[in-house]
């Protein structure tokens, strides 16, 4: 779902108590990747010093701040304002997928509903987001990578070593796993399916989190693959193929 790459209509909500200004230009840039962003709204209690701070970048892009009023002491309205509001867009908007921006897990059941009704759903939010949540989406993103708005500014220093990668089990078994689900019987993977069968399998899962911008370079520096550059008569682009190490069957 999420390799469609037609321009979907996306409805953007951000939680505006769980969300940073900072973010905001490396969010707008990320949800491109995605779709149109035709609904751009932010949800707070804008009468509080603390979201002052959001009020230049809100111009500079053009989101609707919705004002909630905090009712009582310890409950936030916020949450309840933006879930009413993301149903009311679903069932009366002709939108492709919800964006939501926020670090709560009260958001864990909306998002589930979006999914059943055949919508994607894009999560944004730091790294302490409770992972019913981030499981509940069909792609998560941390926030902290969306700081860096450039390419240029994930440097040598933010990637992880090849014993560093090595050593994150987690991480070797997911590449592998996925890598073993997209092969054929040579064991050969295109890397495009690779990518598919992680995101099914781990919707947070990006490989900027290790300090690389794509995952073709990410698998590389694990060293445990071997890669395959493939081109074909139909076009000069290369085709990316990769496969494991381990696997004794020749190609």
């Amino acid at each position: 779902m999420i390799q469609d790459q037609r321009q979907r209509k996306l409805a953007v909500l951000i939680d505006a108590d769980n969300a940073q200004p900072a973010i905001l230009a490396g969010l707008i840039a990320e949800i491109a990747k995605y779709g149109v962003a035709s609904v751009k709204r932010i949800y707070g209690d804008w009468t509080n010093p603390k979201l002052k701070g959001w009020k230049d970048v809100l111009l500079e892009y053009a989101i609707q701040p919705i004002q909630q009023f905090g009712y009582t002491t310890g409950k936030n309205a916020t949450d309840s304002a933006m879930i009413i509001d993301a149903m009311d867009l679903l069932y009366t908007e002709k939108l492709d997928g919800f964006c939501v921006v926020s670090s709560d897990s009260d958001f864990t059941r909306l998002a589930s509903r979006i999914r059943e009704a055949g919508l994607i759903v894009l999560g944004f939010g730091e790294q302490k987001t409770p992972k019913p949540f981030v499981g509940a989406c069909d792609k998560f993103i941390y926030t902290e990578i969306l700081r860096k708005t450039d390419s240029d500014s994930m440097s040598s220093s933010d990637k992880l070593s090849a014993a560093k990668l090595k050593s994150d089990t987690k991480l070797v078994n997911l590449l592998r796993n996925a890598v073993e689900n997209a092969a054929g019987e040579t064991g050969w993977a295109y890397l495009g399916n690779v990518g598919h069968s992680i995101s099914n399998f781990t919707p947070e899962f990006d490989p900027r989190n290790y300090g690389y911008t794509k995952l073709g370079d990410l698998i590389r520096a694990t060293g445990l693959f071997e890669i395959n550059e493939r081109t074909s008569d139909n076009s000069p682009a290369k085709s990316v193929y990769v496969r494991d190490k381990r696997k004794k069957t020749a190609s």
